[in-house]
């Protein structure tokens, strides 16, 4: 299986029951609009953290019919956190949707020891875009989190990508290790981190799955420039996950794909114990509300 766009994935979650989501300073007007538009097409059920007199005048401004009794109040961005968190470990939410926040902020009480909600591995960030150009979702990872990863830390990147992939259903997903160069090159480590994760791959200690690298972008994206390379690999010109060298060259890549080829984008946090969406504070509500389509998918 593989997921041709954000559309088909709403498609295939209408029969779905709505899952039960915490938002973290719900306080905003994108946010709420996001939240309000999921909620109506039946995915969330979404309990409300933040300035609860805010969150009303903002809902009666918008139109919305919000219940009182879905909104806790909370007064700060450390206090929306820790009381968003709260309830996530309380059993109360299956996704965790963050507002008017910081990251920062929100993630310091997801790793918090005693009372966080990691999972006990790496955290890493995964940006889904839905690119016109391209025949199905694009995976990019990490362009947000972890900033100069290491052989370990992709593995867990790829990990992690790989989880979200198998949530949507897909049976065997298909990972491109991205490099300049499909080579490797004893001055280019990546490209070494590249080789060894597909000798890891082959061996099955990333169940099933397909992973090549290193492997060019324009070769993972397209077969007719894999052939004319003389690259021969099932993921040429059909990968779903890119695994990224680095923060910077994810960020440009996933900012790239949204800005200038017309994609749209959604970004989730991997490593907790449930989803947890994260986009810029001033993010569009269509772009919140693609995150919370791709979290909902995958709550359980």
């Amino acid at each position: 299986m593989e997921i041709s766009g954000f559309q088909a994935l709403k498609s295939a979650l209408r029969e779905t029951e709505p899952k039960q989501a915490v938002v973290a300073a719900a306080h905003d007007e994108h946010t709420l609009q996001g939240v309000w538009q999921a909620q109506q097409d039946g995915l969330i059920r979404p309990i409300l953290v933040g300035e609860r007199e805010k969150i009303l005048d903002l809902g009666k401004a918008l139109g919305m019919d919000l219940c009182p009794e879905d909104i806790v109040d909370a007064q700060g961005e450390e206090d929306c956190a820790r009381r968003a968190v709260e309830l996530i470990r309380q059993g109360r939410g299956r996704l965790l949707i963050k507002g008017m926040l910081q990251t920062g902020t929100l993630l310091r009480e997801v790793v918090r020891r005693e009372t966080g909600i990691r999972a006990g591995g790496l955290l890493s960030h995964v940006a889904i875009l839905d690119v016109p150009s391209y025949h199905k979702l694009m995976f990019i990872t990490d362009g947000g989190m972890v900033v100069a990863p290491g052989l370990e830390e992709k593995r867990e990147i790829l990990k992690n990508a790989l989880s979200l992939c198998r949530f949507l259903g897909y049976d065997q997903p298909k990972a491109a290790v991205l490099c300049a160069v499909e080579t490797v090159n004893p001055h280019m480590p990546e490209t070494q981190d590249a080789a060894a994760l597909k000798e890891e791959a082959l061996r099955g200690d990333f169940g099933n799955c397909l992973v090549e690298g290193p492997i060019a972008l324009d070769l993972a994206t397209d077969k007719e420039a894999a052939a004319v390379k003389g690259y021969h690999s099932p993921v040429a010109g059909d990968a779903d996950i890119f695994l990224v060298p680095s923060i910077a060259a994810g960020n440009l890549l996933g900012k790239s794909l949204y800005g200038l080829a017309g994609g749209d984008m959604a970004g989730v946090v991997m490593g907790a114990t449930v989803p947890i969406t994260v986009n810029s504070r001033g993010a569009t509500p269509a772009e919140k509300y693609d995150s919370i389509l791709i979290a909902a998918a995958m709550a359980r």
